[in-house]
């Protein structure tokens, strides 16, 4: 009788300790979870001193990130951004801050995780960082997309990547959409500003993308390869890697190369279309690009200097154009080469250099400058240079970044108005909470 009572008092002292824990548990996946993000206000200007009128805009936004706890590895995050231009708005406005609107809101990231020390997953609209798939976060709310995600950690240093997008949200988008940048603004009712376009309006829907990648650090080598089927656009693989020599003097020298390939998918939608990119249309994508990189680590800063080259490719569409859904028009792309303002992904098939500057000052105040050169089959010749100041604040203020990037494209073939000067001003000012 005793050890039967014995036995019923260990069951429910298990059984009270095994709900205690299940509590535990369920507290920590609200308690134990963080929220975070930042306020921003930018105010961006184009100057175009050959004619047509210049353009300005003016924003505030709010961007929040929340996260909850883990429960069995499993997780709930969500963001959502919201822009405003306080009534700013000119009749000539910079449509790439915001749209044309007074204010765009939306959720941006709204997922299902689940995490542990080999993997994580994610489900849902999310933020992507990949060399040609990523949030372009130079405006006031970044790009975020409709997908399923998952990232595997076999060893240290090793990742291994696999996603599969079915939409995205614009940087001027109020929500997800079937598209991409070479659809044209307000398709289908959304406010994508600033891609490249070319589709009409009746063009179908983008059926989103497939990417597999790998990346791989150990001491001064760092490697990524990638492979893109961006579903009736275009197929790409992307390989890059660099190292640097770590030689204990503070004076460290790097070099890198990349490469992309890539043909047409089935049923092209910009074939079909007879889309023309740089005004040269054609029956198939096709474009093979290479790029190398050499630079110098030095206290406090860095110089490098850098080569891109596209393939002119007889029958394909631009003549060889690199075909990028999600960064053409925006700059964003991993090329070396590429400015603040543009790249040879922007103007086609041709050869590029850039040298780059940058040097702390203080702790916290970074320079940095470049010029870029670009000798171009469709757009002619033309050079970009580009000065950037970054000013971290500490003590009180600390979270606080002041930033002016400024840059001036010169030259080239329908470009600019008039083929003149195009000056482009970005103050930013951001707070981190």
């Amino acid at each position: 009788m005793r050890k039967h009572l014995i036995g019923a008092a260990v069951a429910a002292v298990l059984a009270s300790t095994s709900l205690a824990a299940h509590a535990d548990a369920l507290s920590d996946l609200f308690t134990q979870g963080h929220i975070d993000g930042q306020l921003r206000a930018y105010y961006f200007t184009r100057d175009f001193h050959g004619g047509g009128s210049n353009l300005s805009a003016f924003s505030g936004a709010a961007l929040v990130d929340m996260q909850t706890g883990s429960l069995n590895g499993f997780s709930l995050g969500a963001s959502f951004a919201t822009a405003n231009s306080f009534g700013t708005t000119p009749t000539n406005v910079d449509s790439t801050l915001m749209g044309v609107s007074d204010s765009v809101s939306a959720a941006s990231q709204a997922y299902l995780q689940y995490k542990n020390a080999l993997m994580q997953i994610r489900a849902g609209y999310q933020y992507l960082n990949t060399p040609w798939m990523g949030g372009s976060d130079s405006r006031v709310i970044p790009a975020s997309y409709n997908a399923i995600s998952a990232v595997f950690m076999p060893a240290k240093g090793w990742d291994i990547y696999a996603l599969r997008s079915f939409g995205w949200k614009s940087r001027t988008s109020g929500g997800v959409f079937s598209d991409n940048l070479y659809y044209p603004s307000t398709y289908a009712g959304d406010a994508m500003y600033g891609g490249i376009g070319g589709l009409p309006a009746t063009a179908h829907e983008a059926n989103g993308t497939w990417a597999l990648g790998t990346s791989y650090a150990n001491a001064g080598f760092k490697g990524q390869a990638w492979y893109y089927n961006f579903l009736n656009f275009a197929r790409m693989g992307y390989l890059e890697g660099s190292y640097t020599l770590k030689t204990g003097t503070g004076f460290n020298p790097f070099v890198g190369a990349q490469y992309v390939d890539e043909t047409s998918g089935g049923n092209n939608y910009l074939v079909e279309n007879n889309v023309k990119q740089f005004g040269v249309g054609g029956t198939r994508v096709k474009a093979g690009a290479w790029g190398v990189i050499a630079g110098l680590d030095i206290p406090r800063g860095s110089i490098s200097v850098a080569y891109n080259k596209i393939q002119n490719e007889s029958g394909a569409i631009g003549g060889g154009a690199i075909i990028s859904p999600y960064t053409a028009a925006y700059a964003t792309d991993p090329l070396y080469t590429t400015s603040m303002i543009r790249g040879l992904v922007e103007m086609g098939p041709g050869h590029a250099w850039k040298v780059k500057f940058t040097y702390n000052i203080l702790d916290n105040l970074q320079v940095i400058a470049a010029y870029a050169d670009y000798t171009t089959t469709n757009r002619g010749n033309s050079h970009n240079t580009y000065f950037d100041v970054i000013y971290k604040l500490d003590g009180y203020l600390k979270g606080l970044t002041l930033r002016d990037r400024i840059e001036q494209a010169d030259g080239g073939l329908g470009l600019n108005p008039g083929n003149k000067p195009f000056t482009y001003n970005r103050v930013m000012v951001t707070y981190a909470f």
